[in-house]
């Protein structure tokens, strides 16, 4: 028994001439998203950990050292910076996918750490934070108490 053959469709393309409206269109929605998050972007991150260490990278090309702050409170760490476009004001822009503004990150950190020994480094537009795991294999014993 032979199974029929999918039918196909087949749309015509028709040529649109003026794409402004599509481009303000999209234009609006990453406008509004941007308001939606506080007119933040979100950092991407990697958080690893090997035997001794955590380790967080984050990449935040044309960032200038002096507009990255970092902040520890807990386990929380948050990575906060700002990037300039080099593109004047008012130009016209073909493509339009790189973030340019404020931008911040929050983690929780997976494992416990001296806070005492992070380490950052900066370079070629890669922030990478380094942290000493504190031992987890400590046994606290915990007493029942009956009333």
């Amino acid at each position: 028994m032979t199974s029929p053959s999918p039918e196909r469709i087949i749309l015509p393309l028709e040529p649109q001439e003026d794409l402004s409206a599509d481009l303000a269109f999209l234009s609006s929605l990453k406008e509004a998203a941007a308001m939606e998050n506080n007119n933040e972007g979100q950092l991407s991150v990697d958080v690893a950990e090997t035997e001794s260490e955590l380790i967080v990278v984050a990449t935040m090309a044309g960032t200038p050292k002096e507009n990255i702050e970092l902040h520890l409170r807990n386990d929380l760490l948050t990575i906060r910076g700002e990037r300039c476009s080099p593109v004047p004001g008012g130009s016209h822009h073909h493509f339009d996918e790189c973030y340019w503004g404020r931008f911040s990150r929050s983690i929780v950190l997976p494992v416990d750490v001296h806070f005492s020994s992070a380490k950052a480094e900066y370079k070629n537009g890669l922030l990478v934070v380094r942290f000493s795991k504190t031992r987890s294999d400590q046994n606290i014993p915990i007493f029942v108490v009956e009333e």
